[in-house]
C-alpha cells in the first residue's frame, strides 16, 4: 500500500474542512488529534489529517507538533493547513515542515476564491478587505497586524519569494518553471498570489509538474487540487443516516456564526451561564446538560452556546477578573464547561443525542476529547462550502454522525441547515 498523505492542521474545524477535499475525491480520510493512528485506521487510511491544536500555542511549541506529526513515517505528499484569515504560528510552522523533511521548497497559497479569500500582489484579502483590517486583526489572542504575507514571512528562518498573479495566470508551466528557478537558488519559501479557483489549479497543478519535493502551505482551497495517490478502495465514510436527535456546541464569537445563531428558534437554545462556568465548570455544566436534556427530549434539537452575543468575550473576562483568573484559564474554564456537557450528556441520557453539530475548532476539540473520540473520518459531503459532514471514530459515541464549522464560516442559515440535515428536516425544506 502506498503510504498515506499527511496534511497538519493547526485546529479541529481547519482540519475537517480541509480532509473534506480528499474526501470529496473518494479518499478515505480521517482526522484525527493523534499523529499516528494504529490498528485498523491506520491501514484503510489514504490521507491523515491532523490536528495539532497549535494555533494559538506557544511558537516553539507549535514548531514541535509538526515536527512530531511529520515524524510518523513516509508520506505521500504533506500539506501544511494554515488559516485562511492567517492567525496562528504561520512562519513557525511553515519553517518547522521544511526543517522535517527534505522538500526542494515550501509552495504557500492560504487563497480560498469560494470563501472571499484571496490574495493579490502579496496582500491577502477576505471579501476585499485587507486581513489584518477584519476580524482576524482584532483576535484577543494573536491578532493578524499585517496583510502582507512576504512581511509576515520575512520573519522566517529560509529565504523568501513572491509567485505574482500574472505569472500564476500564464499556467501550470510557467509556475513550474518559477519554482524551478527559485530551487536552483537553494530550498526556501514561495508566497504565491491567488485570486481565482483556476489559479489555485495552476499552482498545484504546477508544482506536480515542476520534478520537485513541494511541501503545500494553504487552506482548504489549495487542498482542492494537489495531487494524489488514487484511492485505495476503502473509501470515505457512509453518509451518516437522517431522523436524529441534534446535540449543536456552539464556541465561536465570530460574527458570521452570531448571526448564524439568530436563525434558531429561542426555544432550542441554551446559553451557558458564562460567570458560572468561570467560577465553577462543574457546576455549570451540570445546569447546561439539565437543559439540553429537557430540549432534546421535547424539541429533539439542543443548541448550546457559550457566546450568544458580541458582548459575551467581555462579560466572561470580567467575571474572571473579579476572581483575579486571566483571560487563557477564562477560556480554558468556559472550553472545559462545555466539553463536560457534552460528556454528561452521553454518560447520563437518555435522551442521548443521537447526531452532534459543533462550531470552532477550540469547543469541537474540547467535545471530542470528553467523549474519547479518535477523530473524525470524513465523508466527502458537505452541508455547505466548508462545512463537512462525516462520523465520529471511537470512543462512547462511535459512528454519531458530526458536521463541523469553522465559526467564520457559511451563510446566515447555514447551522440552521446543518441541524436540518442531521434530523432530516432538510427533507421537507
Amino acid at each position: 500500500m502506498l503510504p498515506s498523505g499527511l496534511v497538519i492542521a493547526d485546529d479541529l474545524t481547519g482540519a475537517t474542512d480541509t480532509g473534506h477535499e480528499f474526501a470529496a475525491r473518494g479518499l478515505r480520510t480521517l482526522v484525527s488529534a493523534s499523529p499516528a493512528p494504529s490498528g485498523n485506521s491506520r491501514a484503510e487510511t489514504d490521507v491523515w489529517v491532523v490536528d495539532t491544536d497549535s494555533r494559538y500555542a506557544d511558537p516553539s511549541r507549535a514548531a514541535a507538533a509538526v515536527l512530531d506529526a511529520v515524524a510518523t513515517g513516509d508520506h505521500s505528499f504533506v500539506y501544511k493547513k494554515v488559516d485562511s484569515t492567517l492567525r496562528g504560528n504561520l512562519v513557525r510552522e511553515t519553517d518547522a515542515v521544511l526543517d522535517a523533511t527534505a522538500a526542494d521548497l515550501a509552495l504557500v497559497a492560504p487563497a480560498s476564491p469560494r470563501n472571499g479569500r484571496t490574495t493579490v500582489e502579496g496582500y491577502h484579502l477576505v471579501d476585499g478587505t485587507p486581513v489584518a483590517e477584519t476580524a482576524a486583526g482584532d483576535d484577543p489572542d494573536k491578532p493578524v497586524e499585517t496583510s502582507h504575507l512576504p512581511t509576515r514571512y520575512s520573519a522566517s528562518s529560509y529565504p523568501v519569494s513572491r509567485l505574482p498573479v500574472n505569472r500564476v495566470a500564464t499556467g501550470p508551466a510557467a509556475v513550474a518553471d518559477a519554482l524551478r528557478e527559485q530551487a536552483r537558488t537553494g530550498r526556501g519559501i514561495v508566497v504565491a498570489d491567488a485570486s481565482h479557483e483556476r489559479h489555485l489549479e495552476a499552482l498545484a497543478d504546477g508544482a506536480a509538474r515542476s520534478g520537485l519535493d513541494v511541501v503545500y502551505v494553504g487552506s482548504a482551497g489549495l487542498a482542492r487540487y494537489v495531487e494524489t495517490p488514487p484511492p485505495s478502495g476503502a473509501g470515505p465514510a457512509s453518509v451518516p443516516p437522517r431522523d436524529r436527535t441534534v446535540l449543536c456546541v456552539v464556541g465561536s464569537t465570530n460574527p458570521a456564526t452570531l448571526d448564524q445563531l439568530d436563525a434558531l428558534p429561542a426555544e432550542s437554545v441554551v446559553s451557558l451561564d458564562l460567570g458560572r462556568a468561570v467560577e465553577n465548570p462543574a457546576g455549570a455544566s451540570a445546569d447546561a446538560a439539565a437543559a439540553c436534556s429537557e430540549r432534546l427530549a421535547d424539541r429533539g434539537v439542543a443548541a448550546l452556546v457559550s457566546a450568544p452575543d458580541d458582548d459575551a468575550p467581555r462579560r466572561a473576562l470580567d467575571a474572571g477578573r473579579r476572581l483575579g483568573i486571566d483571560g487563557a484559564t477564562v477560556r480554558a474554564r468556559v472550553g472545559e464547561t462545555l466539553g463536560s456537557t457534552v460528556e454528561r450528556l452521553w454518560a447520563e441520557g437518555p435522551p442521548t443525542p443521537g447526531s452532534m453539530f459543533v462550531t470552532g475548532g477550540a469547543v469541537a476539540a474540547d467535545a471530542f476529547e470528553s467523549l474519547d473520540a479518535d477523530g473524525v473520518v470524513l465523508s466527502g459531503t458537505a452541508v455547505e462550502e466548508g462545512i463537512p459532514l462525516g462520523r465520529l471514530s471511537g470512543g462512547v459515541a462511535d459512528g454519531v454522525p458530526v458536521v463541523t464549522k469553522a465559526g467564520a464560516f457559511g451563510t446566515p442559515g447555514a447551522i440552521r441547515k446543518c441541524i436540518a440535515r442531521l434530523s432530516g428536516d432538510d427533507e421537507h425544506e
